[in-house]
């Protein structure tokens, strides 16, 4: 059922501070419930009603943050699009000696509790298979994130070509590995690291470089 859509009041009669005694969840409570929705129920879920009683609000403070359940999708899929192909640009782009140490960067933003969702990301690729926009914003960032890896290689003086076919490689490899769902411990994909590393760039590791992701990945695991 579509939710209709309420006049939203003028902001400046009408601020989110002005507000605060009377609504007491915010914009960014209604974009939590909805993505936790998105992940585990899909798309068709996430509905105005269900949010307002898991956070026990009544329906008209969505109007606040809202215009309606169309704007609430669109809003959510452009956060994703900032916090999950953004985070990945960022770790592309992060100071590194090595090639080899440019990759572990990267691989740290699938690993940091506050990094690359790989939950929603596929949550949103499903969303994508029943709606052709957002398969479109799912395209923009495929290739804005392969982009960054290539360019990544780049850096290290590979030429465009075999850039390319690299951050394609490593890129797919990363993805697929979250599709197939796969549930290894972690030390024993740490004991591929180097292995990796050495297949994706062509160039052995340095010790130390293995070394420093292997502590930084057990201390976000807490081991």
């Amino acid at each position: 059922m579509t939710d209709k859509v309420k006049p939203v009041a003028p902001a400046a009669e009408h601020s989110a501070d002005s507000l605060s005694g009377n609504v007491k969840a915010t914009r960014e409570d209604w974009l939590n419930v909805a993505r936790d929705l998105l992940v585990s129920d899909g798309v068709s879920e996430v509905k105005v009603l269900t949010i307002g009683t898991r956070l026990g609000v009544s329906r008209s403070s969505f109007y606040w943050y809202f215009k309606s359940r169309k704007d609430l999708l669109e809003q959510l899929l452009a956060d994703w699009e900032a916090t999950n192909t953004g985070i990945l640009l960022k770790h592309c782009t992060m100071p590194a000696d090595t090639i080899t140490a440019a990759v572990c960067n990267l691989f740290r933003c699938f690993i940091a509790p506050d990094g690359f969702n790989y939950q929603l990301d596929f949550a949103v690729r499903e969303w994508a298979r029943r709606d052709g926009s957002v398969r479109r914003v799912i395209d923009r960032s495929d290739a804005a994130r392969t982009r960054a890896i290539t360019a990544m290689f780049e850096r290290f003086g590979y030429d465009p070509y075999e850039a390319e076919v690299r951050a394609r490689v490593l890129y797919y490899q990363q993805i697929g590995y979250y599709a197939l769902d796969l549930a290894e411990p972690l030390e024993e994909r740490l004991e591929r690291v180097e292995g990796y590393l050495h297949a994706f760039t062509g160039v052995k590791p340095r010790p130390e470089e293995v070394a420093a992701f292997y502590a930084y990945a057990r201390q976000q695991s807490g081991t």
